[in-house]
């Protein structure tokens, strides 16, 4: 069945009739797919008739040419979902999608290119734009409300007021957008501030709005800009992310509910960012720098009503009552609780993990950065001669493990501007340089990684030569769990329950049935964690997050095996599983 949306002079049209969105962000990358449902599900029992979601143009196609449309990334089953639970689709394509993403949604293929002006008219990057954006509007045009799916809107960029001003940059992106077959209404977002409003602007675009609080004032400032049609506030902030090493950010949720209140009285449509946070996983959660370099946690739970793992939370019912003051809401079932399995794995060690995934780039007069070896880079190692003891001075993007003769001497770390290191005599220097995360705001997307420029030793350059290892950070979890016995496992011993990395360990534990988790990384130090080959993302002993959340489909009935990558050390070789997540744990 087919419908017609329209923007009218005071409101949205659905076939004629005046309709208000009352929606909610969802990222299909950063839940499992057997899990979209459910959760989709759950957002239209709050009350929701609209799912949002962005998409991740390097989720696609992470390395040139090699694109994507399955499994975690299928967007097109993501919106078949949407259409058959009844609701309808807001899809932002970007290409810049900013989103607490690594590297704000763009390739690292492209903005390795610094010939290359991001986010502009240069012909260079609107020829790869095109090509990105006329593989997505091919799944999102057939999905469109005028052809019986699920999408009513598509937002052109996203938030460029802040970043720039060049219309001839967004015409393009509507041309494309229009070429590839888009028909229903197109939109823009900034924050309700003249100078972006005005930046971000065309007068194909109907302009909505992103905040949290404030609700008059930023709903004034939006009519002022955009003085016919609804007004929508496009992310109504309804939490906050983490970064590592500050506090978890939890909202007030009747405070935030009278916010709510007080938007949807005034008759705006919305988009709850987020209803639905999910989770970074793998690699992919990105990082913030004004002034200051802060990466990203792993959990991207938001202090969503839905959680991480998918429970109601009193937001979720403060919210839901909230909007049934103005529109429908479906009953709610009841739910019976779960009590989640609490397992544990005795873990045994894989000596020298980071050698199974290693690629030898050989030798360079001077230390090449991440972006110069290759796409998704995130862990290399530059070793080269220097005699005499000293203070070694570095710009490592973003974290190092400094060895002196194959002995550990020090970290250099650039989120607390940690770049200079008193280093002993010796012959061998060795820097092990992790990327924790790239910048998804602002300038500084795209900014290079990994040794920045030749280190010094006492104000001498090490000229080298440089010899560059890089290691498949994504592989290591199958290269670890398939080392075999008469090769690496426990030639590194874990005495006491401690380990020194890098090292890997692995261990297995049962269930009676498939089922969520919570991994506690207590006592551990810094490094990566999958179950059953599933890739859960980071953990670090800074926090605030100390348990890695596992999907129920990641999990089965009988034996699951799960697989540690420490890089520095632990305590504790047990791998446990809590009942309860813990997102907002002491700071160290």
């Amino acid at each position: 069945m087919t419908s017609r949306f329209v923007i009218g002079e005071t409101d949205f049209l659905l076939d004629g009739a005046p309709h208000r969105i009352i929606s909610g962000a969802m990222h299909y990358p950063r839940v499992h797919p057997d899990l979209w449902r459910d959760r989709i599900r759950k957002a239209r029992l709050m009350g929701l008739n609209t799912i949002e979601t962005y998409v991740a143009w390097n989720a696609h196609e992470p390395v040139k040419g090699q694109w994507r449309q399955d499994g975690d990334v299928d967007l097109g089953r993501f919106l078949d979902i949407v259409a058959e639970e009844g609701m309808h689709a807001i899809v932002r394509p970007g290409p810049y999608v900013c989103a607490e993403w690594h590297n704000g949604g763009l390739p690292t293929w492209l903005t390795a290119d610094k010939s290359m002006k991001l986010r502009s008219s240069d012909p260079a990057y609107l020829a790869e734009v095109t090509s990105y954006l006329e593989k997505v509007n091919a799944i999102i045009a057939p999905r469109q409300i005028d052809r019986g799916g699920s999408v009513i809107l598509v937002q052109i960029e996203n938030e460029y007021g802040a970043y720039g001003a060049d219309k001839d940059y967004l015409e393009a992106l509507i041309r494309v957008t229009r070429d590839g077959g888009i028909t229903v209404p197109l939109t823009q977002v900034d924050q309700p501030i003249p100078h972006m409003l005005e930046n971000g602007s065309h007068p194909e675009l109907h302009k909505t709005g992103s905040f949290g609080g404030r609700i008059d004032e930023r709903l004034a400032t939006l009519r002022e800009y955009q003085p016919t049609g609804p007004l929508m506030c496009m992310e109504f902030w309804c939490g906050w992310f983490d970064h590592w090493g500050e506090k978890h950010h939890t909202t007030a949720f009747a405070d935030s509910a009278a916010d709510l209140d007080r938007l949807l009285a005034a008759g705006a449509s919305v988009n709850i960012y987020m209803v639905h946070g999910g989770t970074n996983f793998g690699l992919t959660a990105g990082a913030n720098d004004s002034g200051r370099y802060l990466p990203m946690v792993t959990s991207y739970d938001y202090d969503s009503p839905i959680t991480e793992s998918g429970d109601l939370t009193e937001k979720f019912h403060a919210y839901r009552e909230v909007i049934a003051k103005h529109a429908p809401v479906p009953d709610l079932p009841v739910a019976e609780p779960v009590a989640a399995p609490t397992p544990r794995a005795e873990l045994e060690a894989v000596a020298a993990p980071l050698d199974l995934v290693a690629t030898d780039r050989g030798a360079f007069a001077t230390p090449p950065t991440m972006d110069e070896l290759g796409s998704d880079v995130v862990l290399a190692e530059y070793t080269t001669d220097a005699a005499g003891a000293g203070v070694l001075e570095a710009e490592v993007r973003d974290y190092a493990w400094v060895e002196r003769d194959g002995t550990a001497v020090g970290r250099l770390q650039r989120t607390i501007g940690e770049l200079s290191l008193a280093i002993p005599a010796g012959q061998q220097l060795r820097l092990l340089v992790e990327e924790t995360g790239r910048v998804n705001y602002d300038q500084k997307i795209g900014e290079a990684k990994g040794l920045i420029g030749v280190p010094l030793l006492d104000g001498t350059a090490l000229e080298g030569p440089w010899h560059v290892r890089t290691f498949d950070v994504a592989a290591l979890g199958a290269a670890v769990s398939d080392a075999t016995v008469s090769g690496a496992v426990a030639a590194t011993p874990i005495a006491n329950g401690r380990a020194t990395g890098p090292v890997g360990l692995r261990g297995s534990f049962d269930l009676d049935e498939p089922a969520d988790l919570f991994l506690d990384t207590a006592g551990w130090g810094k490094g990566y964690a999958w179950v059953n080959g599933f890739f859960l993302g980071r953990y670090w002993r800074r926090g605030p997050q100390r348990t890695l959340y596992v999907p129920g489909p990641a999990t089965r009935a009988g034996r699951n095996d799960v697989v540690i990558v420490e890089l520095e050390a632990m305590t504790d070789a047990t791998a446990r599983f809590l009942a309860r997540p813990d997102l907002g744990h002491e700071v160290e």
